[in-house]
């Protein structure tokens, strides 16, 4: 009788607006925020594929208009629609999202492809992180002597932070425009996304080490987050990964007839579980998700159809919430001074420089061509910076077409010999004589009665 009441008395027949924050009945405002979101950024999609834009950009401009940077100017918006207390339900959302959107990113992806790709994504991850960091140092020296007047801050504390921020590439983001280009699965996408991994957990070691030396704790709790991640890692793919074969078998999961409801619950909760841990071991809780991504199984298509049943939901619902978020925490007001902007731009192409160059030169020691080795250069240096990521996309898509994409898969399968010199190349078949006669050309009809047995181009 007490909740009658209650959901009678936030009814706007009982004068209560829905725009109001209850804590007891978030949802009405919620709902008005996520609709307005969803809406916005797709409608600003249209407008900026056309300058071959990811839908990431969108979402993000989308969000940096719905704030306090443009529409937070028109007087009591900010109050009504989006109120600071209303924004955490909208982050939990977000990050709920998130976490299964990198467990999708992982099932994408082959473990075999991964470990063949180890050595090289560790290569082009030390040298994205190395190059960045040593340039970051002088870039930090500077910043301290022109913003930290008050010298409240020490410098070994505040240079240690910048190197980190410059040295990092946005996972997420990296991810999405690798999924909405459709580059997970081939090689440069594969060398990237592991990369951008390694960079990632190096940053949150170091984040560690710094947290650690500012509060003048134990040092070494920087190597026990490194360990604990790398000893959690190994139990899921040794331990778990055994165990949920096993348990797909027996629950027939891996009949033509897809995952029973049981199984989607336990790898679900396996999701939400590695996310847990690897958060409080010190590692960001998409590196948990994204592990189990990694080890479910793909025998009869399981892992893909888990995917299959949520991705649209993830794609559609919760990642534009999760990037416009960011747009919306921003308030480009307080950039008012051109002092700042210029030492903005500074941070921002020193960065891209030294993230660029030192990945460029590791893929191209690891034998990628130059265009692949560039390509893989400008992906990781994918930041949360909406500049930086408005620039990586149309260049990776000028540097790294499908027509050169094709045409790398044939050479690698032995089919094709190239000429390749700076931008140009030429395609030439082996002569005609090399080639078998047609008249003993052979007809096979293949049946694929699964989507993930199809290629990706």
């Amino acid at each position: 009788k007490k909740k009658m009441v209650n959901e009678q008395g936030s009814s706007v027949i009982s004068g209560h607006k829905p725009t109001d924050v209850n804590p007891n009945d978030p949802l009405t405002l919620v709902i008005i925020q996520i609709v307005l979101i969803i809406v916005f950024t797709r409608v600003l999609n249209v407008a900026l594929s056309r300058f071959r834009q990811p839908r990431v950009i969108s979402e993000v401009i989308g969000g940096i208009i719905l704030g306090p940077s443009v529409m937070g100017n028109i007087p009591g918006y900010m109050d009504v629609i989006f109120p600071s207390g209303s924004l955490t339900y909208l982050n939990l959302l977000a990050n709920l999202g998130l976490i299964l959107f990198l467990f999708i990113i992982g099932v994408e992806l082959n473990p075999k492809v991964l470990i063949s790709n180890a050595k090289t994504a560790l290569t082009i991850s030390a040298a994205g992180i190395c190059l960045p960091f040593t340039l970051g140092i002088g870039v930090s020296y500077g910043l301290y002597q022109s913003l930290n007047s008050n010298n409240n801050v020490p410098f070994s504390s505040f240079m240690l932070f910048i190197c980190v921020a410059m040295s990092i590439t946005a996972f997420p983001v990296l991810a999405r425009i690798l999924s909405e280009l459709k580059l997970l699965r081939t090689p440069v996408g594969v060398t990237a996304l592991t990369s951008a991994v390694g960079d990632d957990i190096a940053a949150w070691v170091l984040l560690a080490l710094v947290v650690s030396i500012i509060n003048a704790s134990n040092a070494l709790s920087a190597l026990y987050t490194f360990l604990l991640c790398a000893g959690w890692t190994l139990f899921v793919g040794f331990g778990i990964r055994p165990i949920l074969m096993m348990l797909i078998v027996r629950t027939g999961s891996n009949d033509f007839g897809g995952p029973s409801v049981t199984m989607v619950a336990i790898t679900l909760s396996l999701v939400l579980t590695s996310a847990f841990i690897t958060n409080i071991i010190g590692i960001h809780y998409i590196f948990g998700a994204f592990i189990i991504g990694v080890i479910v199984p793909h025998e009869s298509g399981f892992a893909i159809s888990i995917a299959e049943k949520i991705e649209d939901v993830v794609s559609v619902l919760f990642l534009p919430i999760y990037f416009a978020l960011s747009g919306l925490k921003t308030q480009l007001g307080l950039l008012n001074d051109l002092h700042i902007w210029g030492w903005l731009l500074l941070v921002i192409c020193v960065d891209m420089f030294g993230k660029i160059t030192g990945a460029t030169l590791a893929a191209r020691l690891n034998k990628l061509t130059w265009r692949e080795s560039l390509t893989i250069g400008v992906f990781m240096s994918c930041k949360g910076a909406l500049v930086i990521t408005c620039t990586t996309t149309p260049l990776a898509m000028w540097l790294y077409p499908r027509k050169y994409r094709r045409m790398m898969e044939r050479i690698r399968a032995g089919h094709v010999t190239t000429s390749i010199e700076g931008d140009s190349w030429k395609e030439s078949r082996a002569s005609d004589d090399t080639l078998t006669d047609l008249s003993k050309n052979k007809r096979l009809l293949v049946v694929l009665n699964k989507i993930e047995w199809l290629p990706d181009q």
